[in-house]
């Protein structure tokens, strides 16, 4: 069975082993965030598709059986792009989205809708901790009586754009001991996550909560109304079923 794979979590990773393994024919899709993303096993491109035609353009020529979707549950763009592309041809698709984290204020972990809401709290002078990417940064220009410290997988091209921060580079993953040194030594008191899910990037917020240092938690954004499992073995699952049909 030939699958489009959109790809860029640990999940994809694993279903681009598994399903090559079992013979099937994956092509696996990073959006090209970073820059030099780690191997899969697997036929693998780079780069956005251009939009709706751009994708309707390369569904014509690769012609995949199936569509999974494992991106990012902030990629939402791509997975309502998708899913109104297969949906208009009867494609057959599949989200794979990994449950989210729980707020529990009792332990400093809170949701927030989005990076306005963040500022109501801060303390005086946060030294912030941004686990949120480099892409979303700009976002938090309003934030001038802090120190922003942005961690990013690639070694930044340019200066931080704010006065205010600085970058920080590493690859996960973290363990939640590193973290909670790295906490202390940069003096953080504040951090704030995207809402990711999964047990790989929750070591953050573990160290975090180790500190009694507040979590920011922001809300995942809307996702698609389309077929959808938790699991990497869910997905297998559902692709064993179409295959043997």
């Amino acid at each position: 069975m030939k699958i489009l794979l959109l790809a860029g979590t640990g999940e994809a990773t694993q279903l681009a082993t598994a399903l090559s393994a079992l013979g099937h024919d994956v092509i696996a899709s990073l959006a090209g965030a970073t820059r030099t993303p780690k191997g899969m096993d697997c036929e693998t491109r780079i780069g956005g598709f251009g939009g709706d035609a751009g994708f309707e353009a390369w569904l014509n020529e690769h012609r995949p059986d199936i569509v999974l979707d494992a991106t990012h549950p902030f990629a939402s763009r791509i997975s309502h792009r998708t899913v109104r592309v297969c949906a208009d041809r009867q494609l057959a698709y599949l989200q794979l989205l990994r449950p989210e984290w729980q707020a529990d204020p009792a332990k400093g972990i809170h949701e927030v809708p989005d990076v306005a809401a963040v500022q109501a709290f801060l303390p005086p002078e946060a030294r912030v901790f941004l686990a949120t990417g480099r892409q979303t940064l700009l976002d938090f220009a309003s934030l001038e009586d802090c120190y922003l410290i942005c961690r990013q997988i690639d070694t930044p091209q340019r200066d931080f754009p704010f006065k205010n921060g600085m970058f920080l580079v590493g690859r996960p993953p973290f363990s939640a001991p590193d973290e909670k040194a790295l906490f202390q030594r940069l003096d953080v008191n504040v951090l704030v996550v995207k809402n990711a899910g999964g047990q790989a990037s929750y070591s953050k917020v573990e160290a975090a909560v180790e500190l009694g240092v507040p979590v920011l938690m922001l809300r995942r954004p809307p996702q698609p109304d389309a077929p959808r499992v938790a699991t990497v073995e869910e997905a297998l699952r559902w692709v064993a079923d179409l295959a043997d049909h």
